[in-house]
């Protein structure tokens, strides 16, 4: 009878171990044993379910304010000069002239006086007329033929517009020459003369004259452009030419 409730007891407890993964069976006064079962069927997990993340990307909003512009137009007299040194210095056209002007010039800014003249025609006007009033073309009448008037020197004479020119300072000047300003040719021209022989003796003088030919100068005044001058860019300089051959005699002198 007791063999059967034990078998009894077995059949329930693994009737129940089933149904639980731990359980504790005691036996009259020993300690309980506790079976874990190892037909433990694992609950089944859950799907797991990828929820996408919504995209929320909500676009910038764009702030782009243009910058304002301050850029204070630059006054119409105030060209950049053409030419990228001194005014002063020693230009281009000088290489290939030996004399102290030059009456061509491919770097001559005509541009740049032209608008500088317009804007400052007033004023400009006022120093071109100073200069203007010199009539030089007849400053001095040469003769018709040759007989009737003989040089003890020989000498050639021209009547030039230099573009540039040395002043008395010895600096190279831009002189307004050629340019058209409203309707009206701003032009300075003046007569040169130079000794072709300057230093020999006069041909037509005795030997027993002490004689030589001398080149005179004369200070002509022009208007000259100076690019570097922000307020007023135009002046009146003076320049030293060529203005006559002379003949330098000195002591009598008797040779025996």
């Amino acid at each position: 009878m007791a063999l059967k409730f034990v078998v009894l007891v077995s059949l329930v407890c693994a009737s129940v171990c089933e149904q639980s993964s731990h359980v504790s069976i005691s036996l009259g006064g020993a300690p309980a044993v506790s079976h874990h079962s190892s037909s433990h069927t694992p609950h089944p997990r859950p799907s797991t379910y990828h929820h996408p993340q919504p995209s929320y990307h909500q676009p910038q909003p764009s702030y782009h304010h243009p910058q304002p512009s301050y850029h204070q137009p630059q006054p119409a007299y105030h060209p950049q000069p053409s030419y990228h040194h001194d005014p002063a210095a020693i230009p281009a056209c000088a290489d290939n002239t030996t004399k102290p002007w030059c009456l061509e010039d491919s770097e001559y800014p005509l541009y740049e006086i032209k608008h500088a003249a317009e804007y400052h025609y007033e004023k400009v006007l006022s120093l071109y007329a100073d200069v203007a009033d010199l009539n030089t073309e007849l400053s001095v009448e040469r003769p018709k033929i040759l007989e009737e008037e003989t040089y003890l020197c020989p000498s050639g004479t021209a009547y030039v517009r230099p573009l540039r020119a040395v002043n008395t300072d010895g600096k190279w000047r831009v002189i307004v020459n050629n340019v058209d300003v409203h309707y009206e040719t701003l032009t300075q021209t003046t007569r040169v003369e130079e000794c072709l022989t300057s230093g020999d003796a006069c041909p037509l003088v005795p030997d027993c004259y002490e004689s030589k030919c001398l080149q005179k100068s004369i200070y002509h005044r022009f208007l000259v452009y100076d690019s570097y001058d922000q307020y007023f860019p135009f002046a009146i300089e003076t320049f030293k030419l060529p203005a006559s051959c002379a003949c330098l005699l000195g002591a009598y002198t008797i040779d025996h």
